[in-house]
């Protein structure tokens, strides 16, 4: 199934924010690897250029892999037990299926042929070995290239040691200008237009890369400072003394390391006081941070809110920090080497715990702005942001069930997700989450009945009944002691997802029907379209085709009025479904190829449902069509697994089915439906809306 589903059917690497000087010898070599050997890593030292380099590499034999390239960042990422899942979020994994995690990803590349690039797994070396044995076992035409200070040890697996650039060996050589003093002379020039290498500076710049053992990362660090002091005074202060001096107490042992070590320290203590202080509070973002999350988290004893822009650039031009733009805003990253050495230094200030604390409170607060713009006109761009902060959700977290007293914040945090954790299909993380602080919060209290109604709707979409019916009484029972009427209510609407699931259709909307008005009376807009949505579905299963369509269609009012992109396509998709149910095919059409149409590439379910209900329609006119829709639908499903509620749709995809493979014969019905299902997500849907930009000669082509 190449290509089956991504996202989009793009890679996904960064746009190169400076120039990348030389390496042209490594990179061919590592190209000639790759072409001949399904594992390669690149090891080397911190800061000797392993992610440059991997990333150069895998933009220049994109095209030759028919799925493109994939890069997964593990810098961020802590604990083993997310791997697969960040993987799988990278290559484009539309949810996660009710099996395990390891085997929905392996599933899922099992056909493809892609260039899969793991960036810094040292930390994380021994699942990142298990987990690269798994998908090469499974997938044998994926290739991976990773990076790491450490091999993997994976049977096959073939070495690239990335050493330092080539720096000039004596005065006679310096003239030459090697790959070190070009590198030198590139990141000079940036910091101070006009730097160039002259006869003057030729043989300091030398001896700069000379001392700093061609180590990309340290070179760039001392070239930036020419705008402050001329080569001569940076070649002077980076004396065999001064480097000695500035790396003991180091732990590190090997030179090549010290003097990395050495070349930070000394950038460090060039650093003014407050930019120090800045350097160090951020090291504790993961994956980035803007320019709110700086003023939020390391503002305050010594830095001024009005002096973090300022700060922050100052580290920029240092090179302390990289910065890209996310749409119109400013995002900031620390490679990890230098992430590393602020923690240390924000370690010994005294001062990790309140920063951390302040860290878990902003934090907190993107999780409940998340929650709390549901059904609004933001709620898609913050469902967004809160995706590109989730690894720093996760350190919060962490933090909250690692430090003694933090665990109620845990607690808020992880019920406050909900909205999250159902859209982006994190089921299996949410409830681990969810379990880990109601085990650290057993006393009554309304956050913890929030939490029991989170976790049971988790356990119930995983398809856990024994655990959700526990959840759910225990919410139950915790709502009556404390008169807590939210959750007493979301207990309700949970009873009647329960009974929905187990086929108790008629018990189901009973207990929906009273959820809706608990709900109604609180004002609870989003429990309120939630339980319409379950209505729509429930009373069309039932046949009661004027129910269903009111209830439709204030489902659909109530996120329109809201000007809610998400959650309208979320309504057009399931009133398309039920209005296919109560025999209204032609509306059923509309309302699918309507719902394609808006917030495309989120919720995979939902967009699975729309192109099912399309293939019906196909299958009595057009059954070529209906084969490849059919097989689009199949991929998703495959990869997100079904939800529950679709097993009430069994009879029309049989029936649809049966006629399509009928009129083409099952050659060409499994011809055709293999092509839809290597479809990419994107594609998949420009075909289902008859797009121009889907070409069947184009796609064909591809898929040879």
């Amino acid at each position: 199934m190449a290509g089956a589903h991504s996202v989009c059917s793009a890679g996904n690497l960064p746009a190169d924010v400076t120039s990348f000087v030389g390496r042209g010898h490594e990179i061919s070599a590592v190209k000639r690897l790759i072409r001949r050997h399904r594992l390669v890593t690149v090891t080397g030292g911190p800061g000797v250029g392993k992610t440059r380099l991997s990333q150069r590499v895998a933009g220049q034999l994109g095209s030759s892999f028919a799925d493109g390239v994939r890069l997964v960042e593990l810098a961020a990422l802590k604990d083993a037990r997310f791997l697969a899942q960040t993987v799988g979020d990278a290559v484009g994994v539309p949810g996660e299926s009710r099996s395990a995690a390891w085997e929905v990803l392996a599933r899922f590349l099992a056909e493809k042929n892609l260039l899969l690039v793991l960036d810094n797994c040292e930390h994380l070396v021994d699942s990142c070995a298990l987990l690269v044995a798994d998908l090469l076992q499974a997938a044998p035409e994926l290739r991976i290239l990773a990076t790491s200070r450490q091999a993997l040890h994976v049977a096959g697996e073939w070495l690239m040691e990335l050493p330092p650039l080539p720096v000039p060996q004596d005065e006679q050589a310096a003239p030459a200008c090697s790959e070190a003093m070009r590198l030198f002379a590139e990141r000079a020039a940036t910091a101070l237009p006009g730097f160039a290498i002259t006869d003057a500076n030729r043989a300091s710049v030398a001896e700069v890369c000379r001392r700093l053992d061609g180590i990309p990362l340290a070179i760039e660090l001392a070239a930036v400072r020419v705008r402050a002091m001329p080569v001569e005074t940076i070649m002077a202060r980076l004396g065999e003394h001064s480097l000695q001096a500035l790396g003991a107490g180091a732990q590190v042992t090997m030179p090549r390391l010290q003097t990395m070590r050495s070349a930070i320290d000394w950038s460090f203590h060039l650093c003014s006081k407050a930019e120090q202080r800045l350097w160090a509070r951020a090291s504790v973002f993961n994956g980035g941070f803007d320019i709110g999350d700086a003023e939020q988290v390391c503002s305050g004893t010594g830095i001024e809110d009005a002096e973090v822009l300022t700060l922050l650039a100052g580290l920029v031009d240092k090179s302390v920090l990289t910065s890209s733009l996310v749409g119109e805003a400013a995002r900031y990253r620390m490679l990890e080497p230098i992430r590393e050495y602020g923690a240390e230094r924000l370690a010994r200030s005294g001062q990790a715990r309140a920063v951390r604390t302040r860290h878990r409170d902003h934090f907190a607060d993107v999780a409940r702005q998340s929650e709390g713009h549901f059904l609004t006109s933001e709620e898609l761009q913050v469902f967004n942001r809160l995706g590109r902060d989730y690894a720093n959700v996760r350190s919060a977290l962490e933090f909250c069930v690692s430090e003694p007293g933090q665990a109620g914040a845990g607690l808020r945090i992880a019920g406050s997700l909900w909205h999250y954790w159902t859209t982006a299909v994190r089921h299996r993380e949410g409830r681990y989450w969810l379990d880990r602080v109601l085990s650290l919060n057993p006393e009554p209290s309304p956050a913890r009945a929030k939490a029991l109604w989170v976790n049971g709707w988790l356990a119930l979409l995983l398809a856990d009944w024994e655990v959700a019916r526990s959840l759910i009484d225990q919410c139950a029972a915790l709502a009556e002691r404390l008169g807590d009427e939210s959750a007493r209510a979301h207990a309700t609407l949970l009873r009647g997802m329960h009974a929905f699931f187990c086929g108790d259709l008629r018990r189901a909307v009973a207990f929906l029907e009273d959820a809706l008005a608990r709900l109604r009376a609180l004002d609870d807009r989003g429990g309120v379209w939630m339980t319409l949505r379950l209505l729509t579905y429930g009373t069309a299963l039932l046949g009661e085709a004027d129910r269903s369509r009111v209830f439709g269609e204030q489902c659909i009012e109530m996120a329109d009025r809201a000007g809610a992109s998400l959650t309208y396509a979320r309504a057009l998709g399931l009133c398309g479904v039920a209005r296919w149910l109560i025999g209204d095919h032609e509306r059923a059409t509309c309302l699918a190829r309507e719902r394609l149409r808006v917030s495309p590439c989120i919720d995979g379910w939902g967009i699975a449902h729309c192109l099912e209900v399309l293939a019906w329609d196909a299958a009595g006119h057009d059954p070529e069509r209906a084969a490849r829709l059919l097989g689009c639908a199949h991929a998703i499903w495959r990869f997100t697994g079904a939800p529950l509620a679709q097993r009430h749709l069994a009879a029309d995809h049989r029936l649809s089915e049966q006629r399509t493979r009928a009129a083409l014969g099952e050659e060409t019905f499994g011809k055709l439906s293999d092509e839809g299902a290597r479809l990419p997500i994107d594609q998949a849907i420009a075909y289902a809306l008859d797009d121009a930009s889907w070409s069947e000669a184009a796609v064909r082509h591809r898929l040879r």
